[in-house]
């Protein structure tokens, strides 16, 4: 039996799946219409009878109430004759009354009408007490229930039209706009990012709409930088593996002719590739958190200084110069590896394009209780439409790739990782032609 019933419970819930949302918001406003009539015929038939005897009830006793406050008034007879008129509630003195209707033997199989007679005692101005009976009659309701049925009956296939109708309008104005943003998603998942969807008619799904066109233009982006990327890496890639083809040949075929600018050509190359495999690794491990950052406690100035020192000689036989201005040793509380990989980066996109004096500025200053470093060249510059984007993965201000001096381009996208690890910020200020000053700041000790 288990084997058998379990289809059938998976084939009623892929059935349900597979309803168009239209449908689904049909049935449920057809059944909710159902509900409401079923309540209403319930309450109109069943509980007719029980619900008007006890409205006589409430009737009486606020009847009984209205006599008790009016007792001692003159205006008694005019209150007693407004609750017959009105109300066809009777009273009379206990001792002096006798029922109006007096049901007879039931020969018909008819229902008697059910009367309610209830005594109560009052107290005059004098002192007296005088007893009264109110007297009311419960009407049958046999004709009245005929009545609200043949009503209802005209009543519900009214509903029921107008119920199908409203339910096929508000499904399809529902479902309408959901099925247009379903099949721009399918031509945005077949990678047609120019898709744009206009999804209209309720605050969610114009919300919805807005969030996908936003999707589908990040995408885009994304789509165009990973284009240019491989061109770009692709470029980098092939220039030193030509160079090292090439020199490799010749020292194959001329071995006897080798020289150690040849061999310093391969090797200079060889580390090259490194440079720009060890940053694609570092970028993707930044950006799926799989780097962790190993805090400790120290001085910043020292650990620039060093690394400026280093890329002097590096490049001093170029022409390049490194100048670094600061007032006093600082001393941080984080990852030293990390911070010192971000300002390189900063510092060998500043060589790069540092312009005709080939002179590179790093000024440390002190701003509250955050440290800011400040690289300073004085080359091209950026222009101003470019520079929210040059932090973002892939992005390059100049589309003709070129060889840069040393790196890879990727730096400023590692800089950006590594500094929001550290919970600091960063920025640039660019002037075309007259260089930039990018900039990190972190917390200090």
């Amino acid at each position: 039996m288990r084997i058998l019933l379990k289809p059938c419970v998976d084939w009623g819930i892929g059935s349900m799946d597979k309803l168009k949302l239209q449908w689904k918001i049909f049935g449920f406003l057809l059944g909710f219409c159902a509900l409401l009539l079923a309540i209403l015929w319930i309450f109109q038939t069943v509980f007719l009878s029980d619900m008007y005897k006890f409205i006589r009830k409430v009737e009486i006793e606020k009847a009984i109430a209205l006599v008790e406050k009016n007792i001692n008034s003159p205006k008694l007879e005019d209150v007693l004759y407004e609750l017959e008129l009105t109300k066809e509630i009777i009273v009379r003195p206990t001792q002096d009354f006798a029922p109006p209707f007096r049901p007879v033997p039931d020969r018909h199989n008819r229902r008697q009408p059910e009367t309610i007679t209830k005594a109560r005692e009052f107290v005059l101005e004098d002192g007296n007490k005088i007893s009264l009976t109110f007297y009311a009659m419960v009407t049958p309701v046999d004709a009245t229930v005929s009545t609200l049925q043949m009503q209802l009956l005209i009543i519900t296939g009214i509903m029921v039209i107008l119920a199908t109708l409203l339910a096929i309008i508000i499904s399809k104005h529902i479902s309408s706009p959901i099925e247009q943003i379903n099949r721009s998603a399918k031509a945005l998942a077949t990678g047609n990012y120019e898709t744009e969807f206009h999804g209209r008619g309720f605050l969610e799904i114009k919300e919805l709409s807005d969030t996908l066109n936003t999707a589908a233009l990040e995408l885009s982006k994304v789509e165009r930088l990973r284009r240019e990327l491989m061109a770009n890496i692709s470029h980098d890639l092939r220039t030193p593996l030509a160079f090292i083809y090439s020199y490799a040949e010749m020292m194959h075929d001329f071995p006897q002719e080798v020289t150690s600018e040849q061999s310093q050509t391969i090797m200079d190359e060889a580390k090259r590739l490194t440079s720009l495999v060890n940053d694609i690794l570092d970028i993707s491990s930044l950006e799926t958190g799989i780097a962790k950052l190993n805090k400790i406690k120290y001085n910043l100035t020292e650990s620039l200084r060093k690394t400026i020192n280093r890329m002097s000689e590096f490049v001093k036989n170029e022409g390049y110069k490194l100048v670094f201005e600061y007032d006093k040793d600082v001393y941080v509380l984080a990852d030293e590896v990390k911070i010192i990989q971000a300002f390189y980066n900063l510092l060998l996109n500043a060589i790069t394009y540092s312009g005709d004096d080939k002179t590179v500025i790093v000024r440390q200053s002190i701003k509250g209780n955050m440290v800011r470093i400040e690289v300073i060249d004085h080359g091209e510059g950026i222009n101003q439409n470019d520079l929210p984007y040059i932090w973002e993965r892939y992005y390059k201000v100049d589309k003709k790739h070129k060889r840069s001096i040393m790196g890879t381009g990727l730096g400023l996208s590692i800089v950006k990782k590594i500094i929001e690890m550290h919970n600091g910020e960063y920025g640039v200020e660019s002037e075309v032609g007259k260089g930039s000053i990018f900039w990190f700041q972190i917390e200090f000790e």
